[in-house]
């Protein structure tokens, strides 16, 4: 067996048990990523995503359909004091049930946004359970950088500026049978608005986000087509 076209492209990692040492690989990443990583996979090299590593022989195009699991969310370290810091009025201040909720928000709008995108247009069916032909997704954002949050106040909120934040996507391919990675990738992306000023509510927040999760599931779906040859 052997690798497929850009099936490299949109692979990205993360478990929940696995958080430290995601987050070890990849500050080690930014200065010289391993030529093979701790389960064996091997560096790749990506046109999109910063950070790809795949396993040996692995063959994408028997996978027609998927599972995807709950996306895991986590802030940067220290978000809600550094935030909370520089945003002194009591109405514009975090709490920890707007970092549950927007948490949640960003769980399900991801897994939203990758269902649509795979299985769209003749795409690949999303199904529940484990198959010879099911690739499972293991996904999770963490970083999370928000500089305009949605936080619950007693009237709208509207705030002026130049970056909606940033976050480091991490998704996990695996056998849904086996149980086997196949497949790892990281990729840190920032929303910037190339120094525009910008209003930034929880409508252009979603929107922003939506844009974003959009162009990483855009990668695996264009990998899934190129291995099934559905690309011209």
């Amino acid at each position: 067996m052997r690798i497929k076209g850009h099936i490299t492209l949109f692979v990205v990692t993360l478990i929940l048990a696995t958080i430290p040492t995601a987050r070890q690989n990849l500050q080690a990443a930014e200065d010289r990523p391993a030529e093979i990583s701790h389960d064996g996979l091997h560096l790749r090299t990506p046109s999109r995503a910063a950070i790809v590593y795949v396993k040996p022989g692995a063959d994408f195009s028997g996978y027609n359909r998927f599972m995807i699991l709950d996306c895991y969310v986590a802030f940067k370290k220290n978000w809600k004091r550094d935030y909370n810091r520089s945003h002194t009025s009591l109405g514009g201040r975090v709490k920890d049930s707007d970092m549950e909720r927007i948490k949640r928000e960003m769980a399900e709008l991801f897994k939203d946004v990758f269902i649509e995108t795979l299985s769209e247009d003749d795409g690949y069916p999303l199904t529940d359970s484990p198959a010879e032909d099911v690739l499972l997704i293991r996904p999770a954002v963490i970083d999370l950088d928000a500089t305009a949050p949605d936080v619950q106040t007693a009237g709208r909120v509207d705030t002026f500026v130049d970056s909606k934040g940033a976050a480091t996507m991490f998704v996990e391919l695996y056998d849904s049978v086996s149980g086997e990675i196949l497949a790892r990738a990281i990729d840190r992306r920032a929303d910037r608005s190339h120094g525009i000023m910008t209003w930034s509510n929880r409508a252009t927040n979603r929107a922003d986000a939506r844009r974003i999760l959009r162009t990483w599931a855009g990668w695996l779906r264009e990998g899934m087509d190129e291995v099934h040859g559905k690309v011209d």
